[in-house]
C-alpha cells in the first residue's frame, strides 16, 4: 500500500492509465472490424464512422 502521498497520486495514475490504455486497445479492435462490416455492406458506412467517433471519444473522456 502506498504511504506518501506522491505515491498514491501514482497508484491513481496507474489506474486511470490502465483502463485508458485496455480502451485503445479495444478500440484497435473495433475499428477495423466496424469499417470492414461497413465496406462488405452488413451495416451503413455513416453508421460506422459514427459509432467510431463516439468511441473514440469516450476514451478521451477518460483521459480528462
Amino acid at each position: 500500500m502506498a504511504n506518501t502521498s506522491s505515491a498514491r497520486k501514482a497508484a491513481r495514475k496507474i489506474a486511470r492509465r490502465t483502463e485508458i490504455n485496455k480502451a485503445q486497445e479495444a478500440m484497435k479492435n473495433a475499428e477495423p472490424a466496424l469499417m470492414r462490416a461497413a465496406q462488405q455492406g452488413q451495416v451503413h458506412s455513416n453508421a460506422a464512422s459514427r459509432k467510431v467517433s463516439r468511441l473514440t471519444h469516450q476514451i478521451a473522456k477518460l483521459g480528462k
